[in-house]
C-alpha cells in the first residue's frame, strides 16, 4: 500500500490533493490510499460533505515498525508439540528459539535450543507427560493398546532379574514401564494397572498380552528400537510446553517501532523475540539479524517538500513521487523519484494537468474536491499566487462538478473562517507551518476571518499565546496572519522579536499588534519571503 498525504496541519487543497491523486493512481493500476496527517478543518470539511467523499484515514507516522520487517512470521509451535518436534522444526528452520502457543495461538513462552540443551541435560528426564501420539511418533513405534489420549507417569525400566522384579518391586499406577520380550514381567506389569507398557526391540507381543493390557487399561506401544535407544529418546516426547524456562520472555508487539526494538535489545542482547498483537496472540519470531531485511513504507507527498511538516519518520520511508507548489525544501531521497514542481496556486492545479495527461476522465465529486482545493489555496483567484493554469483548472472543474464557481467558492471560504468556538490554541495550529530560516525556527500561522475586530478585543491574549509557544518550542519568532479575503489583506499578530522582523520586511517605520498590510493575503508569496528577506538582512 502507497500511502498519500499532505503536511501535517491539513488544509483543504492538501486534503483534497491527496484524495484526488490517489484516485488516478489507483486508475493507472496503482494501490494507494489518501491520509491526513491532522485533523480536517471546517473548510475542508464543508467541501467533503457537499461532494459526499469520506474524509481521510489519521496517519500518526511512517516509521519503520516491526511489521515492516521480514520476521517469521507463523513460527510458532503448539504447546502439546514434542521435544522431538521443536528440535525438528528449529533445525528446518534455522532457529535458535520457537514462541510455544496454546489452541488460541496465545503466547505461552518461548523455548531456545539453549533451554532445550540445559534442561535434557540436568532436568528430570524420568518424568513423562505427553500425548500417545507424541511418544508413539518419537520412538517411531508401533501402537498396540491406545487406552489414553494423554500419558504422564514416571519412566521405569525393567532391568532387574524377573525374580527381583515379581517379589519386590511394586509398580505405582502412574509407571511407564520399558521392558524387553519378558513375559512375567509384562503380564506382572499389567496387572499392576501401570499407566503405559513400552516393549522394545523388534519382538511381537502375543495375542494375549494385548488381550490382558486391553482388560486391565493399560497402553502399550512397541518401540522398533533396542532399550538404549529407546531410554534415550522417550523423553523427547514430552510435551514441549514441559520446556518452558522463560514464561515472562521480553516480547514485542508487530505495531512497536523499529528504533525502540533496537534500544530495547542494545540493553538485553537478547537474540531471540516472540511478536504478539495487541490481544496476545503469537503471529511469530523476530530474530535479531531479521532487522537487515525490512521494506520500508511507501509515501507520496503532495503540497508539500518539508520534513518538518512531513509525517513523523518521514526520514525512515521511501519517498515515491512529490507533487508540490511551493519552494524546494528540506526533503531528501536515497533514490531519484519522480517530483512534480509548477508555479501555480494549487496542488490540486498540477493534479489536473496529470490526469490530462493520462487521459483519465474525472469524476464529478473528485472534481469537486480539485475545485475546492484550488479555489482555497487561490483565496478563489484572489491571491497573487494565482496563474492562468489554475483558472484554467478551475473554470474545467466547475463544469465537471455542475456548480458555480464563484458562488460555490464564497461558501467553501465563509465555512472555513468562522473562528466561534475555537480556542487560540486552535486558531493559531489550524494553518501553522514552521520554516528553518538562516538556522533560525520560524514559525507562520495563517486564519481566515471576515471580522477582525472580534480578534482585537483578545490581542493581548494572543500575543501571549505566541511568546508562550516561542518560548516552548525555542521559535525565534511566530506570526499568525488573519486574512480577510473580501478586503483582499492580512492583519499580523506576532511575538516580541517578531516587530523587528515585520518593520524590516514590509519596509514599515513602526509596527503595531494588528497591522493591516494590504494586499497581503499569500503566505507563500507576500509572508514568507518578506520575512526571509529580513533574516537576511536584504
Amino acid at each position: 500500500m502507497i500511502y498519500i498525504f499532505g503536511h501535517k496541519k491539513p488544509d483543504t487543497d492538501s486534503v483534497t490533493a491527496a484524495i484526488s491523486l490517489s484516485y488516478l493512481k489507483n486508475a493507472q493500476g496503482q494501490k494507494t490510499k489518501p491520509m491526513m496527517l491532522g485533523h480536517a478543518n471546517d473548510e475542508t470539511k464543508f467541501a467533503l460533505s457537499y461532494f459526499g467523499v469520506k474524509e481521510p484515514e489519521y496517519l500518526n507516522d511512517v516509521k519503520l515498525q516491526l511489521k515492516d520487517v521480514n520476521y517469521h512470521k507463523g513460527s510458532v509451535l503448539h504447546h502439546h508439540k514434542s521435544i522431538a518436534d521443536a528440535v525438528q522444526y528449529l533445525t528446518e528452520q534455522s532457529l535458535t528459539g520457537i514462541p510455544i502457543v496454546d489452541e488460541d495461538k496465545t503466547f505461552m513462552g518461548l523455548v531456545t535450543l539453549k533451554d532445550l540443551a540445559r534442561e535434557l541435560i540436568g532436568g528430570n528426564v524420568k518424568r513423562i507427560h505427553s500425548s500417545y501420539e507424541n511418544i508413539l511418533s518419537t520412538l517411531d513405534g508401533k501402537a498396540l493398546v491406545k487406552i489414553d489420549e494423554e500419558v504422564e507417569g514416571d519412566l521405569l525400566i525393567a532391568s532387574y532379574d524377573s525374580k527381583t522384579i515379581l517379589n519386590e518391586v511394586t509398580f505405582p499406577k502412574d509407571t511407564i514401564l520399558l521392558v524387553g520380550d519378558r513375559k512375567e514381567i509384562i503380564e506382572y506389569a499389567i496387572k499392576s494397572k501401570i499407566k503405559m507398557l513400552v516393549i522394545t526391540g523388534d519382538k511381537t507381543l502375543s495375542q494375549e498380552l494385548i488381550d490382558l493390557a486391553k482388560q486391565y487399561q493399560v497402553n502399550v506401544i512397541q518401540s522398533l528400537m533396542d532399550t538404549l535407544h529407546t531410554v534415550k529418546k522417550i523423553s523427547f516426547a514430552n510435551y514441549i510446553e514441559t520446556m518452558i524456562v522463560r514464561r515472562e520472555a521480553v516480547t514485542f508487539e508487530e505495531n512497536d517501532y523499529v528504533d525502540e526494538f533496537v534500544e530495547t535489545n542494545n540493553k538485553l542482547k537478547h537474540t531471540n523475540y516472540p511478536i504478539l498483537d495487541k490481544k496476545g496472540k503469537c503471529l511469530g519470531l523476530l530474530k535479531l539479524t531479521d532487522l537487515n531485511d525490512k521494506k520500508r513504507k511507501q509515501v507520496i507527498l503532495v503540497d508539500h517538500n518539508e520534513c518538518a511538516q512531513s509525517a513523523d519518520g518521514i526520514e525512515e520511508a521511501e519517498i515515491l513521487e512529490v507533487i508540490d507548489h511551493h519552494s524546494i525544501g528540506s526533503i531528501t531521497t536515497s533514490s531519484p523519484i519522480n517530483f512534480r514542481g509548477m508555479i501555480v496556486g494549487s496542488s490540486n492545479t498540477i493534479i489536473y494537468q496529470l490526469y490530462k495527461e493520462a487521459g483519465i476522465s474525472i469524476p464529478k465529486d473528485i472534481a469537486g474536491l480539485m475545485l475546492s482545493g484550488i479555489l482555497s489555496d487561490t483565496l478563489i483567484f484572489q491571491s497573487p499566487t494565482t496563474t492562468e493554469y489554475d483558472k484554467e483548472a478551475g473554470n474545467a472543474l466547475a463544469k465537471i462538478a455542475k456548480v458555480d464557481l464563484e458562488k460555490y467558492g464564497f461558501e467553501l471560504i465563509k465555512a472555513g473562517t468562522s473562528l466561534k468556538g475555537k480556542t487560540k490554541e486552535e486558531i493559531l495550529y489550524n494553518d501553522f507551518k514552521i520554516f528553518k530560516i538562516k538556522e533560525k525556527n520560524i514559525g507562520i500561522g495563517q486564519a481566515i476571518t471576515l471580522d477582525f475586530d472580534e480578534i482585537k478585543k483578545e490581542m493581548n491574549d494572543y500575543i501571549a499565546l505566541l511568546d508562550k509557544v516561542c518560548e516552548q518550542n525555542d521559535y525565534y519568532a511566530v506570526f499568525l496572519y488573519f486574512t480577510d479575503v473580501i478586503k483582499n489583506g492580512s492583519y499580523v499578530l506576532y511575538s516580541s522579536k517578531g516587530a523587528d522582523v515585520l518593520e524590516q520586511g514590509y519596509n514599515i517605520k513602526e509596527i503595531y499588534p494588528g497591522y493591516y498590510l494590504a494586499g497581503c493575503v499569500s503566505r507563500k508569496k507576500q509572508m514568507l519571503p518578506n520575512i526571509i528577506d529580513a533574516l537576511d538582512g536584504k
